[in-house]
């Protein structure tokens, strides 16, 4: 049975736990704070999940959640994470994270700088674009018509493979939005980031949340502009 650990145990992590129970995985918390402090979460989630530290859930996880803010973005644990898929939820967002020069002008991308920081892994960027009680709320099982799907970007196929079948799993499609270089389209500011899973809603925060199928999500993605 893979293992689903989380770097960073907060609202998209929490949700994606939540969910990863449901579809009979094992989980793996970690936060900054110390494993005492998910005690709450633990026992919410049952049998399948257990706390430990960064770097003992960065060794148990056959998939990998990192879910921190960008500007800790060099605290994620290197060597355990060697040869693994790495799930990158992370946006940058300057009033939280500081200033990244090579974010700003577009040279790079948030998921390739965590790309750079852990070489021997295999990072897929998704996550990042739904509101936490919507990923809450739309997930279908597979087959379902109103099913919605999530944006994905990667430079390793297989990965990006492991990542679809996991979202599978836990209810949702994957439109793949290519590699890594390209997952600016799903960024904050662009028309699939948050608005798309809250309907006619200009504030995604105050929807309970809409399905958005494949094609949606690729029209969108199309639609981004820098």
């Amino acid at each position: 049975m893979t293992t689903i650990a989380f770097i960073g145990s907060g609202h998209i992590g929490g949700t994606v736990a939540r969910l990863s129970v449901e579809a009979g995985y094992d989980v793996v918390l970690s936060n900054s704070r110390g494993p005492e402090t998910l005690k709450d979460l633990v026992a919410e989630l049952g049998p399948r999940a257990r706390a430990a530290t960064p770097a003992e859930a960065a060794a148990a996880g056959d998939l990998v959640v990192v879910s921190i803010p960008l500007r800790a973005y060099r605290d994620v644990p290197v060597e355990p994470l060697a040869g693994k898929p790495v799930l990158d939820t992370n946006n940058y967002y300057s009033q939280r994270d500081g200033d990244f020069p090579q974010l700003d002008d577009g040279s790079l991308t948030s998921s390739e700088l965590l790309q750079q920081h852990l070489p021997a892994s295999r990072v897929v960027k998704v996550f990042n674009n739904i509101f936490f009680v919507h990923l809450r709320a739309l997930s279908r099982p597979s087959g379902t018509p109103d099913r919605t799907a999530l944006p994905i970007a990667g430079d390793d196929a297989a990965a990006k493979e492991a990542v679809t079948a996991f979202l599978d799993a836990i209810g949702y499609d994957a439109v793949d939005a290519g590699p890594l270089a390209e997952g600016w389209r799903f960024q904050p500011g662009t028309p699939v980031y948050g608005n798309a899973y809250a309907g006619d809603n200009p504030n995604f925060s105050e929807s309970p949340g809409v399905p958005a199928g494949a094609t949606k999500i690729r029209t969108a993605l199309d639609a981004a502009k820098r």
